[in-house]
């Protein structure tokens, strides 16, 4: 089920009196599901904020390949984080933020 359905139930039940009481479980465990998944995203918008810090202290302005990065900040990146999550960070969350070269390897620098 889509996200934006179970909000849908939600607060469409919300706003009903005298819910059988199976009906107002299955409203309960739908809102247990949104805040599982609230929590996830502000758990993955921490990481990837930490991770940041840490990557743009080391970013410069000569060209890197995602190993390279990977190498120089691997021992201080927070538990969880993966090259594979920094390559996907690079290229959907901090792509403003640098210059990407394409090629063979695509290389990365800092944005003046």
């Amino acid at each position: 089920m889509k996200k934006s359905s179970m909000k849908s139930l939600v607060n469409y039940f919300a706003f009903q009196n005298g819910l059988p009481s199976d009906v107002a479980d299955a409203v309960d465990e739908l809102k247990a599901e949104l805040k599982k998944g609230e929590d996830k995203a502000a758990a993955n918008r921490t990481l990837y904020a930490t991770a940041h810090d840490v990557v743009f202290t080391k970013l410069s302005d000569r060209p890197m390949t995602i190993a390279d990065i990977w190498e120089a900040v691997k021992d201080e990146m927070p538990e969880g984080f993966t090259k594979s999550k920094l390559q996907y960070a690079m290229r959907e969350y901090w792509g403003d933020e640098v210059i990407k070269t394409e090629g063979k390897v695509n290389e990365y620098q800092k944005r003046a």
